[in-house]
């Protein structure tokens, strides 16, 4: 199984350092926090009590699994952006009628290959073609062997709250782009609800999540060749009213300067970086973005509290 398309290079994981770092507020795209060691970190934070995402996402999705395989339709080559949890992987290949190809994407080059060779595992005749890339640019897709009767890209979890809204809409008009007229987007997403549900799970008692968020301090070091101490960071969650989304900080406990880059930053006691956002939709706000992004929202399935959200999105023919 070889892997399509180079890994992102060090230059642009610095260039976005450089420039999320020029000038405070400081802030990081939260598509580094994802490294190999940032991507199992992430795995393991899927698997606990307090992150309610992937339970209930999951639940969802064996609920309604022959739902949405009949709204797919057959033949479908399916792109996973993100390539993460074969377990949702499995949900949506279980049932899906004579799927053409599996296409999984991840900025990850070894998370990628090793989720590609899980699946390979349990789909030995299912044409698999990893492609190492940053899906939140455009990239090119591979021929499956068996020609496709459409393009579903698979989007599970609630990474779409990442983005600002703005870059969701553009995120969502590149896919409808990639899954061309008359292909579909079955996405994940976060719905609103209690703060102190939100908070636990982005800051979870066995301090997994602080991990996976001070990894990123460990990546500058050994990539970029930062100087710094990621041990005068600390990780903290926060609810933003005003945006509606949960967001991650890593915040310096004492002044200091870290270097990278050939640059000096310099940092107060108490002042942080922003590596995440996680915005929470209403059923109706997500509706209103997919549609301005060039989409029609064909089926929505929830959890029975409406914690969660599965859309299959589909591209007009015409």
């Amino acid at each position: 199984m070889t892997t399509n398309q180079p890994a992102p290079e060090s230059e642009l994981f610095l260039a976005d350092v450089l420039a999320g770092l020029a000038e405070p507020p400081y802030s990081l795209p939260s598509k580094y926090l994802y490294d190999r060691r940032g991507s199992e970190l992430f795995d393991r934070i899927c698997e606990l009590d307090a992150y309610y995402p992937t339970r209930t996402e999951l639940g969802i999705l064996g609920e309604n699994a022959e739902a949405i395989a009949e709204a797919v339709g057959p033949g479908a080559r399916v792109v996973e952006l993100g390539s993460g949890s074969s377990n949702k992987t499995r949900a949506l290949l279980d049932h899906l009628i004579r799927p053409a190809g599996y296409i999984p994407v991840d900025i990850s080059r070894e998370h990628l290959e090793l989720a590609a060779q899980r699946i390979a595992d349990h789909y030995p005749h299912l044409d698999i073609q990893p492609v190492a890339a940053d899906y939140t640019r455009s990239f090119a897709l591979p021929e499956t062997r068996t020609p496709a009767e459409s393009t579903l890209v698979y989007f599970p979890g609630s990474t779409l709250g990442n983005f600002d809204v703005p870059e969701a809409r553009a995120f969502l008009a590149r896919q409808a782009a990639l899954a061309g007229p008359g292909g579909g987007l079955v996405i994940g997403v976060d719905l609103v609800k209690e703060r102190e549900v939100l908070l636990r799970a982005y800051d979870d008692p066995e301090g997994v999540t602080a991990a996976f968020n001070l990894n990123l301090l460990q990546r500058l070091q050994r990539e970029l060749g930062a100087k710094l101490d990621p041990e005068a960071f600390r990780h903290r969650a926060v609810f933003n009213e005003a945006l509606s989304c949960v967001e991650m900080h890593l915040e310096s406990r004492r002044q200091q300067t870290i270097r990278v880059g050939g640059r000096e930053i310099p940092f107060i006691e108490g002042q942080s970086i922003r590596t995440e956002r996680s915005y929470k939709y209403t059923l109706e706000g997500f509706r209103e973005l997919a549609e301005a992004a060039g989409f029609n929202l064909e089926s929505t399935w929830t959890d029975a509290r409406q914690w969660f959200s599965v859309h299959l999105l589909r591209v007009p023919t015409r």
